[in-house]
């Protein structure tokens, strides 16, 4: 085993470089992990520009992250080195109200790998057991490396309920927004309308199954999508998470209907409209990451070839173009952007 290893540090978006650390040895309770695939976020790319409400820079990022167990402490011995292993990043007490309930991805205490921690992106890691699932057989790196951003959405979708015959509109269709729009088509959703201000994400959204994608910045969006829908949405995801989706996820919403706010939004208050949420009966709900039932969800729709792997990763890098791989991951034309590693 290396005495060093290189890991990302991001201190803005102007400034991802690769740092030399001693190489990490794994706890009772933890596995040493070798990365070979790492997704770069969009709470990563936030934090880069210094708008994520919860990540301080600098930051050591990694948290969507697929890798091979290299080392077992003396408490893990569930795995064995060469397992392959995907990580799931939530770090949470198991004491509070919120976890005993079985909520952990709401912990009063919680912090994620890879955003509160140092992360994933680099050669090795360390993580405690329990915080990894193994990669199903047949499952590649790539499509196993869309396992936690899918997750969010299986989460997000069930907590609008069941979803069967019910219409829906997605707010945004970048990664998260189109893998929701993947994971609401699971969930049993008639109609599902997309909105983007860029034209190809638009035509993606159409080809991974949107019954239409219109331009978000249309001056009569709402008519739009009401006619694309026969009506106002049963429910409306908000994967953008600001003023204007918002306004926008009220007037699209039917009487009685539900928004869901996915996307993180920045720090500071947000003007919404109390009158109109009172008057219409609207309820809107926060989503938080997942839990273990939500990755077993996603992994059995990669499994099942639900997901176009093509169409959600639009670009990879090595290690050491880690600025490179933010910066493409800036550029609203990509999607999803992963970094592989091939070691130290």
């Amino acid at each position: 085993m290396t005495d060093q290893i290189r890991r990302v540090l991001v201190r803005s978006l102007a400034d991802i470089t690769i740092e030399h650390v001693p190489a990490p040895v794994p706890g009772d309770d933890e596995l040493l992990v070798r990365t070979t695939v790492v997704g770069v976020c969009g709470s990563d790319t936030h934090a880069a520009a210094g708008h994520h409400p919860f990540i301080d820079l600098p930051y050591r990022p990694g948290h969507e992250a697929v890798g091979v167990v290299a080392e077992a402490g003396k408490g893990a011995e569930d795995f064995a080195p060469g397992d392959r292993v995907i990580i799931e990043p939530n770090l949470y007490c198991g004491r509070c109200a919120q976890c005993r309930s079985g909520r952990y991805n709401i912990c009063r205490e919680l912090k994620v790998f890879g955003c509160q921690t140092p992360g994933a992106m680099g050669d090795l890691f360390t993580i405690p057991a329990d915080r990894v699932h193994r990669v199903p057989d047949g499952m590649t790196d790539l499509q196993a490396a869309l396992v936690e951003p899918l997750a969010t959405p299986v989460h997000a979708v069930a907590k609008a309920g069941d979803l069967t015959g019910r219409t829906v509109v997605v707010l945004g269709a970048g990664p998260i927004g189109l893998l929701t729009l993947i994971a609401a088509r699971h969930a049993g959703a008639a109609r599902i309308v997309v909105t983007d201000l860029l034209e190809a994400k638009r035509a993606r959204a159409l080809r991974l199954g949107a019954d239409a994608a219109l331009p978000a910045d249309a001056s009569n969006l709402i008519d739009q999508a009401h006619v694309a829908l026969d009506g106002p949405a049963d429910v409306v995801f908000d994967c953008v998470a600001r003023e204007q989706s918002m306004t926008q996820a009220i007037d699209l919403v039917t009487k009685g209907g539900q928004i869901v706010v996915v996307g993180v939004g920045s720090a500071g208050p947000t003007a919404v409209r109390l009158d109109l949420i009172q008057d219409r009966e609207i309820r809107i709900e926060g989503t938080l990451m997942y839990t273990a039932a939500d990755y077993r969800t996603a992994m059995s729709l990669i499994t099942s070839g639900a997901v176009d792997i093509a169409e959600i990763v639009t670009a990879t890098y090595p290690l050491e173009d880690a600025a490179k791989a933010f910066a493409a991951s800036v550029d609203p034309e990509q999607v999803k952007v992963l970094v592989t590693v091939d070691g130290p």
